[in-house]
């Protein structure tokens, strides 16, 4: 009997993982997630609330550099074979403290900014609108997409030592999935 329980439960985790909507959070709450469709393809807009822990701002303070890695995916579904990845975009944001100017300096793709606080530096953080993540290729009208979304604290690029133990601070993630209605607007 404990068998067929345990079949039982591992289908309907798996039902519930593979459903549009489902989302997880760590720490993150996802304040807005939407997408408009444009001439130059698709564009994302998200916006997130989230605290840095004690120790992760301990950490920043000593200057260790924490990283911020928004990713999100476009899928097509198929019914035949899995679903195909048609297109993909990642953004990476550096924020660390700079000592000698008494400020925090948040770099992304080369370019940098620079903030006097700490909350001004996580108010850039948190958020970004008109980010392109699809050419107008990869989406046609035909087709059913749906949109993986994951912001997340990247612990993989901290120092090697303080990947050891690390404190449950520093687990800062959101992942959504969610389809798309006929005019490449997120449903709710």
């Amino acid at each position: 009997m404990t068998l067929v329980r345990a079949v039982i439960v591992a289908w309907l985790a798996a039902l519930i993982a593979l459903t549009p909507g489902v989302s997880r959070a760590e720490g993150v709450e996802l304040a807005l997630l939407s997408t408009q469709r444009v001439e130059d393809g698709l564009e994302l807009s998200f916006n997130t609330r989230f605290e840095l822990s004690r120790a992760a701002e301990e950490a920043l303070n000593k200057g260790v550099s924490l990283y911020f890695v928004t990713e999100a995916s476009i899928f097509r579904s198929r019914w035949y074979w899995r679903d195909a990845r048609v297109a993909r975009a990642e953004r990476t944001w550096r924020l660390q403290w700079q000592a000698l100017s008494r400020q925090y300096r948040v770099s992304t793709d080369g370019l940098y900014q620079s903030f006097s606080t700490l909350d001004d530096a996580l108010g850039f953080l948190r958020g970004l609108s008109a980010w392109r993540i699809a050419e107008p290729k990869d989406i046609e009208d035909s087709g059913n997409y749906y949109l993986e979304f994951s912001y997340r604290l990247d612990v993989s690029q901290l120092p090697r030592p303080m990947q050891i133990g690390l404190q449950p601070g520093f687990a800062l993630s959101v992942e959504q999935r969610r389809g798309f209605n006929a005019d490449f607007s997120l449903k709710p």
